[in-house]
């Protein structure tokens, strides 16, 4: 049985002309290149959520909907996620806050991080994300990868459709730190659960 955490790689947006696809492959490569996480990509138009509907959290009861279930059960599995964050107005994507909002327990103290797109680098999404993850008990890492400024302009495909490689230098550094401090935060908390079992 591997010791090592098993880190969700999930896709926040699910737009047809979404630009996710390029840094969810990115952030896998070098997560990957590391060798001391298991990493698996869970992208949102694979879970056809409703909008929440629940009676309660699933912290207090079961959910009901099948789909919502089968998300819990997803992400569930894993002890880590690096989030990949679409900003719009100032926030993530309502798929995304209604995947975070379809449960509750799955997400209790396991880490994250994000890598992050747009003019700003999808700054003040990641932070409205982790404002979001405090309440469901995460833990955020402090340092995040954000495609910001001419880098985005440079690799957009609206604007000059570059590879994502050919900024890498700009995001390398923060990925790497991201990266350092997901898997020490995953470590940890693997560790702490294991204690309280």
């Amino acid at each position: 049985m591997s010791t090592k955490p098993r880190i969700a790689v999930i896709v926040g947006s699910t737009r047809p002309t979404r630009y996710a696809d390029a840094p969810t492959r990115w952030i896998l490569a070098q997560a990957q290149a590391r060798g001391d996480m298991d990493l698996e990509v869970v992208d949102l138009r694979d879970h056809p959520l409703p909008f929440f509907d629940e009676m309660a959290s699933n912290l207090w009861m079961p959910s009901q909907n099948p789909e919502a279930v089968r998300w819990q059960q997803t992400i569930g599995g894993f002890d880590g996620y690096i989030f990949v964050v679409a900003e719009y107005n100032h926030s993530i994507t309502g798929a995304l806050k209604n995947a975070l909002d379809q449960a509750y327990k799955e997400w209790n103290r396991k880490p994250f991080t994000a890598i992050g797109y747009g003019g700003t680098g999808a700054v003040r999404a990641i932070e409205h994300l982790r404002q979001i993850a405090v309440e469901l008990q995460m833990v955020s890492t402090h340092a995040a990868v954000h495609i910001t400024g001419g880098d985005f302009m440079a690799v957009h495909p609206a604007f000059g459709n570059k590879p994502i490689e050919e900024i890498e230098t700009s995001l390398l550094p923060s990925a790497k730190t991201a990266l350092d401090e997901l898997a020490w935060w995953a470590k940890a908390t693997m560790a702490a659960k294991a204690t309280e079992a």
